[in-house]
């Protein structure tokens, strides 16, 4: 019973009995006493009303408490789909077992109050995190407020900035429909303001709404469906920063992260307390295409007339305090380049997440191959743009080079509202390679051939919706020519999740 309607019936009640003392003087004896009685029974009702009252606020501790359980599950890492927050109500770490998952959700639900109504009259939640960034950097990065690597400074340039923004909250929304071949359906779309600058003065202060997620779901007790643009579900890891949500941290820097659209399958299959997860699906992966095409012309990917293919298997642990996960993957992206010059990737990933001692877990990936650095995990920034050159030279060049990177992190848990992270990733290509063809491509001379990242951070959670952290980062991005060029970046970050 909701308070409105036990403050109606209370309302009610009161008239009655007023209505009732009124009739009290103009009736016989008999019906006194039958107003008198009914006065009682009043008094009784208000009196359950007010105990039932008492255990609503009792179920509003429950469900907090439910509420932080889930959000400490959720919150292990700020990754690639998210970040903070949760939004899509799907967790790649399976820290524990989708069954367990699913119960707890369930009892949340259960005591939730729908507060978003949809046209079909299916349950639709709202969720999202406000993120307010102040930042300085030291040094000359592509991207002052999310950097990715360090270039060297113009002669005209400042050595140094500061600045802050909100272009990294995130807005999302999932609707659950109706089961479908005994399947739950499900899905989500998440949208950031990290798609660009607008005009005018207040254009660095405001940015352009961006699509990050929308995909769709159907599970069954040991098997899942998803499609839509999405993370990539051979690299499940992040390390956590709240200062790097519009990309994921150490991107550019062993991170494979690019959101792309994709059809996935997953199995499940739980073995003396193992679950194991068994992945395939198809992408529509872009491979090294330009970042500021207007008009949507086919990606390398694409040209070659077929998806990239990738599977995974991962054993997972069913511990909530300690968590652990290994994983295995592989990838194949074929891609054809201007002249009809074909280029076939191929790579190779390992991640993992596991406790070390009872406050101390370590995670990270590593991944080696070639024609995959449009996944993220190298840099490509100042190299990659629309001109017919690039595309038909420079890329494929650069894609028949080897690669190799990866991150790892150490996450140490003072308890549920504090946390210190530090983690160093590395991402570049085979530097001999790299520098014999650029004496005949003088583009591959901006290329960088290795660039590394290292941060620290403190993140302090008083309660399960707001979020504090400070963090520093350290850039090393070297050229061809093993030139270093360094950055420092210091930023401060509060996030408040609905």
């Amino acid at each position: 019973m909701c308070r409105k309607h036990i403050a109606g019936v209370s309302a009610y009640g009161l008239v009655l009995m007023v209505l009732s003392s009124i009739a009290v003087g103009q009736q016989p004896a008999t019906q006194q006493e039958d107003v008198r009685q009914l006065r009682e029974q009043l008094k009784a009702t208000e009196r359950r009303l007010a105990e039932s009252e008492g255990k609503l606020r009792d179920l509003s501790v429950v469900v907090e408490g439910l509420q932080r359980q889930m959000a400490s599950l959720n919150g292990e890492s700020v990754d690639k789909t998210l970040s903070a927050p949760q939004i899509a109500g799907y967790d790649h770490a399976a820290t524990r077992s989708s069954e367990d998952l699913e119960l707890l959700n369930a009892k949340i639900e259960e005591h939730q109050q729908t507060k978003v109504e949809s046209t079909s009259k299916f349950r639709v939640k709202l969720s999202g995190m406000f993120l307010l960034n102040v930042f300085g950097n030291a040094g000359y990065v592509d991207e002052i407020d999310v950097p990715r690597v360090a270039y060297p400074r113009p002669p005209a340039a400042s050595d140094g900035s500061f600045g802050a923004s909100v272009r990294q909250s995130i807005v999302g929304i999932t609707g659950y429909g109706p089961e479908l071949g005994g399947a739950r359906t499900s899905a989500d779309l998440q949208v950031d303001f990290f798609g660009g600058l607008s005009s005018g003065y207040s254009g660095y202060s405001s940015g352009i709404a961006r699509l990050r997620l929308a995909r769709m779901r159907m599970d069954w007790n040991r098997t899942s469906v998803s499609g839509g643009l999405d993370t990539l579900f051979f690299s499940p890891n992040s390390p956590t920063s709240y200062m790097t949500v519009a990309e994921p941290a150490f991107a550019s820097s062993g991170n494979l992260w690019t959101w792309t659209p994709m059809l996935r399958v997953e199995q499940r299959a739980t073995i003396k307390d193992v679950v194991w997860k068994f992945e395939g699906g198809i992408l529509d992966y872009s491979g090294y295409t330009g970042y500021y095409q207007d008009f949507r012309y086919p990606t390398p990917g694409e040209s070659s007339k077929q998806p990239a293919y990738s599977i995974r298997i991962s054993g997972n642990g069913r511990s909530e305090d300690h968590p652990i996960s290994f994983g295995i993957a592989g990838i194949i992206a074929p891609q054809t380049f201007p002249g009809n010059n074909t280029v076939n990737g191929w790579g190779g990933l390992l991640d993992w997440k596991t406790p070390l001692a009872p406050h101390l877990e370590l995670s990270g990936e590593y991944f080696a191959g070639k024609g995959i650095g449009g996944l993220g995990g190298v840099g490509l920034v100042s190299t990659q743009n629309q001109t017919y050159q690039y595309l038909a030279t420079t890329a494929p060049t650069i894609a028949k080079i080897s690669t190799l990177g990866g991150w790892a992190q150490l996450k140490a848990t003072v308890n549920s509202r504090n946390e210190f992270n530090v983690a160093a990733g590395y991402g570049g290509f085979n530097s001999s390679n790299l520098r014999n063809a650029a004496a005949t491509d003088a583009s591959l001379l901006f290329v960088p051939a290795r660039n590394q990242s290292m941060l620290i951070n403190y993140v302090f959670k008083p309660r399960s919706d707001l979020v504090f952290s400070l963090e520093y980062r350290k850039l090393r991005t070297y050229d061809v020519l093993e030139e270093p060029y360094k950055a420092d970046h210091v930023g401060a970050a509060a996030a408040f999740l609905f």
